[in-house]
């Protein structure tokens, strides 16, 4: 009986095809399950919400829906006439107002030297009625009484003219207390027409252009939407299986579906919670537990950070909040703290 070796090569050669397919397999398992990648990410940008800091009618816009524009630009002008008025008003007031205490000054040196006068006045008549009063044998004792009279009311005049330097001084105070009240009015309306141009306050992109000329502007009322153009980021939403393979500052390969464009980032920031739909509070503030259990779970997506390197966005690329990709978390870390 001669031997066939060709069954026998037949087995290895089945043998090695399932051992490879098993490999294979079990590799592209763990790629799947534990690698830090996902298809599951979204270009975000800082938005800011334009809103006028004073009321009025929109007198001019100068910029159109999706404009870019840098920082000071001017995006639309509210009724500058109205403002200059306002801050003609409060200049005028602040005028006036210097006037009064200038007048509340000039009253309050003469009401000073009034009072200068009245002491003097005193201190002769003082003076008088202590030297008749020393003379007694010599001189009447009714012209000591009208001496001592007299010193009397010069005191009282005296006394008088005081409480009158002590009231112009107070009226001095609140006038001086009005012309600062008045320059606060003339810098809150200086401010205020300086508000009426709104400006842009980053680079940016303007979106949702909701103005028009003849359209009233109330304050606090957003009317665009500004994207700040240095504020691109990603969001990517890795499975909680994924995540002990995620640090912060790990070097990221970002594949844009818009075009299949690569970028460069990294990792800045982990989310440390998500909601729990499957238990929701209720209204006593307890715990509203689900009272069924699915067996088979699917891993929970975690919110991971990652900030864009400006430098590897090509000129010609558009970002676009909202737009997604692909997240690849590179490997260089891991080995990095493995060595260490």
């Amino acid at each position: 009986m001669t031997f066939q070796p060709q069954p026998l090569i037949r087995f290895a050669i089945t043998a090695v095809v399932v051992v490879l397919a098993l490999i294979l397999g079990h590799l592209l398992w763990r790629h799947y399950m534990y690698s830090p990648w996902t298809r599951d990410g979204r270009v975000r940008a800082e938005v800011i919400r334009i809103a006028p800091d004073v009321a009025g009618l929109v007198t001019r816009v100068a910029v159109v829906d999706n404009q870019e524009v840098k920082k000071g630009d001017v995006l639309f002008v509210i009724d500058l006439d109205r403002y200059h008025i306002a801050l003609a008003q409060a200049e005028a007031n602040l005028n006036a107002a210097k006037a009064s205490a200038r007048a509340a000054g000039a009253n309050i040196d003469a009401v000073l030297a009034s009072a200068a006068a009245r002491k003097a006045e005193y201190d002769m008549r003082q003076g008088q009625a202590q030297r008749r009063q020393e003379l007694a044998d010599v001189v009447p004792k009714e012209e000591r009484v009208d001496a001592r009279s007299a010193a009397d009311t010069a005191l009282a005049i005296w006394q008088q003219a005081q409480a009158s330097g002590h009231q112009a001084s107070a009226s001095r105070e609140q006038a001086e207390a009005a012309v600062v009240q008045a320059q606060v009015a003339v810098d809150r309306a200086r401010l205020d027409l300086q508000r009426t141009e709104v400006r842009a306050p980053v680079d940016g992109y303007v979106t949702n252009l909701d103005v028009r000329v003849g359209d009233y502007a109330a304050t606090g009322s957003p009317r665009l939407a500004l994207i700040d153009r240095h504020s691109y980021y990603i969001y990517g939403y890795f499975e909680e299986t994924k995540l002990p393979h995620l640090r912060v500052g790990d070097p990221v390969d970002i594949r844009l579906m818009s075009g299949g464009t690569h970028l460069k980032g990294h990792i800045t920031g982990v989310a440390r919670g998500i909601t729990d739909r499957d238990n929701p509070t209720g209204k006593d503030l307890l715990a509203d537990v689900n009272p069924t259990f699915n067996w088979v779970r699917l891993a929970q997506r975690v919110p991971v950070r990652i900030a864009i390197d400006e430098a590897s966005v090509p000129k010609d690329v558009v970002l676009a909040a909202g737009m997604t990709a692909s997240i690849d978390v590179q490997e260089r870390r891991a080995r990095d703290r493995q060595a260490n």
